[in-house]
């Protein structure tokens, strides 16, 4: 994706320093474009929990190059798988619901094993993240139909898609997973509105997927979380596509809470409702996502307090009593028989384990 018609990854190698990671510092948008550089596992589990970056697959884009950093400060320990796997087990810790962290953070310890190349480290790394990025593209190419499809049967008029939290190429490496579809098809000349939801409690629609989408060209309107039933109600929204932090095999979804809720409105008002992600994101050892799936709870002081922009400086507020004790889950999670379908880099399936199964064959067992 481009920010101010220069192309940028969501993490990279650093060009100056190849010991070390940048990434943009998503807690700065919309109203600072900023790059931070991360040099240690413990700065880098930090940028994790504290979400400096988030969404899915940068998350677990940001495990692999952790453990890039963890193979580098290895070099130096008597026992370097030993001190491998503690940086392991620390990378995972910071969010236990989005399963990319663990995939990937447990894909380089298998990879890197005893090899104690720093090289084939990055090597594993970057293959990580091209990866992320190519799923994402070709969620695009397979969503992409989808659009197609409701903009024909409404003869070229404005296509209105409604998405939660941000699925974006700020969640991912790069294209996204719940906006790749909509930038395909905008680049295509479909005609194409998005409903954004602001997200609470820390606001990444508002913040992050409103400016991509204005820095792409997208129409959009950035809507309160409570907003999305009445606009279905109304006939104003055509689909919704949101993202997935962790799927099960059999089509359970956890996603940034409130996206329940938006199920729950699309199933009663006939609107299609599509769960975009790479397969990093499918769960393959869960079955049922209410029963197996953790689910996080952040700070409460996220609920209670309000960070914008006053005199060109960023603030924070608080909106609550001070007194006030908040509970702040940050996923839940959507039965597989709310969701239409599931667009992935291999095409669009049902949300059911046979289905699933036929685009993944070789997770058959």
């Amino acid at each position: 994706m481009k920010v101010n018609n220069t192309h940028y990854r969501t993490i990279w190698l650093n060009p100056d320093d190849k010991k070390s990671i940048q990434i943009i510092d998503q807690r700065k948008l919309p109203f600072s474009f900023e790059i931070e550089t991360i040099s240690s596992v413990e700065e880098m589990c930090i940028a994790i929990k504290d979400m400096h970056l988030r969404g899915a697959g940068l998350i677990g884009a940001a495990g692999a190059y952790g453990m890039y950093l963890a193979s580098i400060e290895a070099q130096n320990k008597s026992n370097f798988t030993g001190a491998l796997k503690k940086s392991a087990l620390l990378l995972k810790a910071t969010r236990p619901t989005a399963v990319n962290l663990t995939w990937a953070v447990d894909l380089m310890l298998d990879q890197i094993g005893e090899e104690r190349t720093i090289q084939n480290a990055l090597q594993y790394a970057e293959a990580i993240a091209n990866q992320d990025a190519e799923a994402c593209r070709m969620i695009g190419e397979n969503g992409i139909s989808l659009i197609r499809e409701i903009s024909k049967k409404k003869k070229g008029e404005t296509v209105n898609i409604l998405t939660h939290c941000n699925a974006g190429w700020l969640a991912f490496v790069d294209y996204g997973s719940a906006t790749a579809p909509i930038y395909a098809a905008f680049d295509e000349g479909i005609d194409v509105h998005v409903w954004v939801d602001e997200t609470r409690p820390r606001n990444q629609g508002a913040r992050l997927t409103a400016w991509e989408l204005d820095q792409h060209g997208v129409k959009h309107t950035v809507i309160p979380d409570n907003t999305g039933g009445h606009l279905m109600q109304n006939g104003m929204v055509d689909l919704v596509i949101v993202g997935s932090d962790r799927t099960t095999k059999t089509g359970d979804v956890a996603n940034k809470i409130g996206t329940y809720l938006k199920a729950l409105a699309a199933k009663d008002n006939g609107i299609p409702f599509y769960v975009a992600l790479p397969s990093s994101t499918i769960d393959w050892n869960m079955e049922d996502g209410l029963k197996e799936i953790p689910i996080e709870e952040r700070n409460p002081q996220e609920i209670s307090r309000i960070e914008g922009l006053y005199n060109n400086k960023l603030l924070e507020v608080i909106i609550t009593p001070e007194q006030n004790v908040g509970s702040n889950y940050g996923f839940d999670i959507t039965p597989a028989r709310l969701v239409t379908g599931l667009i992935s880099e291999r095409g669009i399936c049902e949300a059911n384990l046979e289905s699933i199964l036929n685009l993944y064959p070789e997770h058959d067992k």
